[in-house]
Formats: C-alpha cells, sequence, structure tokens
C-alpha cells in the first residue's frame, strides 16, 4: 500500500491543534506583563546569552566576515522566498486574501526573474514584503497573548507565539513537499539568514544583552512592545489611541539610535 505523503501533514495539524485547544490564558500584571515563570525564563535568557558569547556571536562574525555581502544578501533573499508560502497559508487563516495574492505573487516574481529567490525584483514591482505567521493567526482568531517565555536558542516569545512557531514549523508547505538532503539545505539557507542577522545588526542586539543594567526585562520589554506594535495591540495597558502613538515612537527612537 502506498503511504500518503499528508499523512504526516495530517497527524502534525492534529496534534498541534491540540495543543491549542489546551492552552490557557495568563492575567497581566500592573504594568501589562504576564510573567509568571520568570524564575525558567531568566535560567533559558541566561543560557542562550552563554551560548551567543561561545558559538552565535562567533560564527556570525566569522559568516560576516569571509562571505561577501552580495552573496550573504542573496542567500537570505532565497531563505526569505522559500517561507513565503508559509505566509499565504496564514494569509488565508486570517481572511486576508488580498495580502494572499499580494504574497503569491511576490513568491512567483522571485522564484522565476530573481532566480529561486536570489534576487528580489517583487520589491521593486511593488510587491514587498508582507510576512505572517502562525501566531498572529491565533491573535486573528481571538487568542489572548498568554504568558511571557523564553525558548532555548530561539529567544523571547509569548505562549500564543511559542504555539504558532510550532505550527509554522509543522505546516511549512515547502518543507512538506521537500524531500532529503533538499529539506536540509532549506535549514542551511535559514541558519545562513540567520547569522547575517545577527552580523548585521550585532551592535543593536549587543547593546540590549551585554549592555542593559537587566538585559532580561530590557529583551522582554523589547520582544512585547515590538510584538504588540505589529499586531496592533496596546503597548502602554490601559493608554488611549494618542498615548499608544507617542509610546510607540518613543519606544522605537531610542531604541534604533
Amino acid at each position: 500500500m502506498t503511504r500518503s505523503p499528508l499523512r504526516p501533514l495530517l497527524a502534525k495539524t492534529s496534534l498541534f491543534a491540540g495543543v491549542i485547544v489546551l492552552a490557557g490564558c495568563a492575567t497581566p500584571g500592573p504594568d501589562g506583563i504576564a510573567d509568571p515563570y520568570e524564575e525558567v525564563n531568566r535560567g533559558w535568557h541566561d543560557t542562550n546569552i552563554a551560548l551567543d558569547k561561545a558559538v552565535i556571536k562567533p560564527v556570525s562574525t566569522a559568516y560576516g566576515t569571509v562571505v561577501p555581502d552580495p552573496l550573504r544578501k542573496g542567500l537570505s533573499n532565497v531563505s526569505d522566498t522559500l517561507g513565503i508560502p508559509g505566509s499565504v497559508v496564514n494569509d488565508v487563516l486570517q481572511l486576508r486574501f488580498g495580502d494572499a495574492l499580494h504574497n503569491t505573487a511576490r513568491f512567483a516574481v522571485n522564484a522565476t526573474i530573481g532566480i529561486g529567490g536570489l534576487f528580489d525584483p517583487a520589491t521593486g514591482m511593488g510587491l514587498e514584503e508582507r510576512d505572517a505567521d502562525f501566531g498572529e493567526t491565533l491573535y486573528t482568531w481571538g487568542m489572548g497573548e498568554g504568558a511571557y517565555v523564553v525558548l532555548p536558542l530561539y529567544g523571547p516569545s509569548t505562549e500564543r507565539d511559542t504555539m504558532g512557531l510550532l505550527v509554522d514549523i509543522a505546516l511549512d508547505p515547502v518543507g512538506n513537499l521537500l524531500g532529503n538532503p533538499e529539506k536540509g539545505y532549506k535549514t542551511g539557507l535559514k541558519v545562513a539568514d540567520l547569522a547575517d542577522t545577527r552580523y548585521r545588526y550585532s551592535d543593536l542586539y549587543e547593546s540590549v544583552i551585554y549592555d542593559s543594567a537587566d538585559s532580561y526585562a530590557q529583551m522582554r520589554l523589547t520582544y512585547l512592545d515590538n510584538r504588540r506594535y505589529e499586531l496592533g495591540t496596546p503597548i502602554v495597558a490601559g493608554a488611549g489611541a494618542a498615548d499608544q502613538e507617542a509610546a510607540a515612537f518613543d519606544i522605537y527612537e531610542d531604541f534604533y539610535e
């Protein structure tokens, strides 16, 4: 009997659907942050910093120094292009059909004219990047943010975004179509993209994790503010629209300058 290639995908979908149903909602504190796992989170935060010092920073520095910038950018473009079908799936799940068509067109242009995504002609044609992930889909479906969590290697997240990350990995359209060794190449491209990002934003990243008086609290605030800003949810609990806009301006002006 021939085994259907969809069976592993369906099994993963059922598993993570069950996880979502069982998910609870944490109650945020007066500062608008729910962090009941702070002790464990700080432990993982410290471990991630140690890994960054010992492995991630040296590797990303070597990658950024040895590999020419155009090639690094091209490999990152390929990785981004391979991730577009996942955004299309989430666009559909969020009933954002205009964005789904936009991202489908972007994928088609970069995969063909852009030579497999090595180049990004789509942006010049008005088909700019519009990311979508399953954490955002869960938000659209009405799921609360949940508690703040720190994941090994991955870093800051929330309960909702962690579930979203797991589902995105399980439902990856391109990854589920690829066999071996092609699937390994895709993973390698993603690692190269992350190494390039760590190298390009080294000063910004290190100003948070190495120069802050409390790098855990600063990373938590930065992540939650950025994620809430992306989703259009309140950055400051209980504030009006004008206060939200001012808070967003102050946060990003200070952080990125």
